[in-house]
């Protein structure tokens, strides 16, 4: 049984009655006042920043889901930026660099578990560039700073499920 993806929500946002039902599998109604919402995915990105030696640099993540788990930098895309716009900016705030030359390489759909909501995503994947890692640090969401060799990825060592799917995509891409 599949469940709705809007299943949690009852109330209609333009009329607040409780009064929102599944129109289709992909949009709730309001019975009251009409309104129809599509609940369509939200956009995330995610970075390869690689530097002059051809190294990675990951991120241990500090915070629930998968907390402690390898991953890339990234997040949310926020309102009214593009995503090549939300890489400089997250990559900034979890590691203090300056990336260039980012590269658009794929797209995965994901569901991001966030205090017990389903987030539908799509998650953009980019490589990036840093001269060195020497000035990187980990904030943010970030809890520690990890450099590794391509090579050496292991997509178990990852907690999300697109980013291990990503990871064991770039790798193959690049044997």
């Amino acid at each position: 049984m599949n469940i709705h993806p809007l299943h949690q929500f009852v109330y209609c946002p333009v009329c607040g009655r409780k009064s929102f039902v599944e129109n289709d599998e992909k949009s709730k109604k309001c019975i009251n006042c009409g309104f129809v919402y599509y609940y369509n995915p939200s956009a995330a990105v995610a970075c390869f920043i690689k530097n002059k030696k051809g190294e990675l640099l990951l991120v241990r993540r500090a915070k629930e889901p998968a907390q402690g788990t390898l991953d890339l930098p990234g997040g949310f895309m926020d309102r009214y930026e593009c995503a090549e716009e939300a890489a400089y900016r997250e990559v900034k705030e979890e590691t203090g660099l300056e990336i260039h030359d980012c590269r658009y390489l794929f797209s995965i759909p994901n569901i991001y578990p966030y205090k017990g909501f389903e987030v539908h995503t799509v998650d953009l994947f980019f490589e990036c560039h840093v001269d060195d890692f020497g000035k990187a640090h980990a904030a943010d969401d970030a809890a520690e700073i990890v450099i590794q060799k391509p090579s050496s990825l292991s997509p178990e060592d990852f907690g999300l499920g697109s980013i291990r799917n990503a990871v064991q995509k770039y790798k193959q891409n690049i044997e």
